[in-house]
């Protein structure tokens, strides 16, 4: 049975492995720098995913727009993987991560006792609202 692809799975899957960190990550996954692709030449245009304008993304419903960026700020300091924690875990966390100084400090305003599932979490006891589910 002849297939109708250019390649077959293997290789897709070859290619998908070596472009993952370059879509995940946003940089280069080439150790020597002559394998990195060449970028546009000057003659042609930057390849943009908003060409006239800048991509912004809506703001869910029960949170600000200066209560979203900061729960993005919070959340980039802090990782996933520090889930499920307390606050002095959180804390030590943030320090461990250089945060801000004024982002430690919001959080030292918290309870020591209440154990924390998610960034969501964090950000409403924060104050920083928190989305309504969209279905």
């Amino acid at each position: 049975m002849e297939r109708s692809d250019k390649h077959g799975p293997r290789q897709d899957e070859e290619l998908k492995h070596e472009t993952r960190g370059l879509v995940q990550g946003g940089r280069s996954t080439r150790a020597e720098e002559w394998r990195d692709p060449e970028p546009s030449g000057e003659d042609q245009p930057d390849a943009d995913l908003a060409p006239n304008g800048t991509l912004a993304g809506g703001v869910p419903e029960g949170i600000t727009a200066e209560g979203l960026e900061q729960r993005s700020e919070l959340a980039a300091h802090l990782g996933k993987e520090v889930y499920p924690a307390y606050r002095d875990e959180l804390i030590d966390r943030l320090v461990e991560n250089n945060a801000p100084d004024r982002i430690v400090a919001s959080l030292r305003g918290l309870p020591a006792d209440t154990k924390y599932e998610n960034v969501g979490e964090v950000a409403s006891a924060l104050g920083l609202g928190h989305e309504s589910h969209r279905f």
